[in-house]
């Protein structure tokens, strides 16, 4: 069921922003940031560019009234999966960064943590939206509930 909330878009809209940021960075910066972290532009180019084609996607659910459930929860996993794969990056020794480079990659991760978080909690408050029956009407069963978030009138 699709939900509509402007928190998570505007954290979905952050996120998207963020990974421009950071793709640019690692894309078109990726033999000066080797050269700071460690981190081989082999490893950081290509991850750049994904994360370009990603704020793509991010953008795009961003601009949507409503998103379906399904989508967010597909979102939220994306950032938890960059994040156990940073991790991974560093604890199983697939790189050889410097003391900076461990810095870049655990503060970004903890960023993408947190911004993950911020769409859970936005996707748990956000409003579901009825779906419309093919004559164009709301079904019966919500409209108790559209009822009641109607705005109370005074009575004076």
């Amino acid at each position: 069921m699709p939900v509509q909330s402007t928190f998570l878009r505007r954290v979905i809209a952050f996120d998207a922003v963020t990974c421009v940021a950071a793709g640019a960075l690692m894309t078109f910066a990726a033999e000066p940031l080797a050269a700071l972290t460690g981190l081989s532009a082999d490893l950081t180019r290509p991850a750049g560019i994904f994360l370009l084609a990603w704020a793509a996607v991010l953008a795009c659910a961003a601009s949507r009234p409503a998103l379906p459930r399904a989508v967010v929860w597909t979102i939220i996993a994306m950032n938890l999966a960059w994040v156990a794969e940073s991790a991974l990056l560093l604890l199983l020794g697939w790189a050889s960064p410097t003391a900076l480079g461990y810095g870049f990659v655990v503060v970004q991760a903890l960023a993408v943590a947190v911004i993950a978080d911020l769409q859970y909690v936005g996707l748990k408050r956000a409003a579901a939206v009825p779906r419309l029956t093919p004559s164009g009407r709301v079904p019966q069963k919500w409209k108790p509930v559209l009822r009641s978030e109607r705005a109370p009138t005074l009575n004076i």
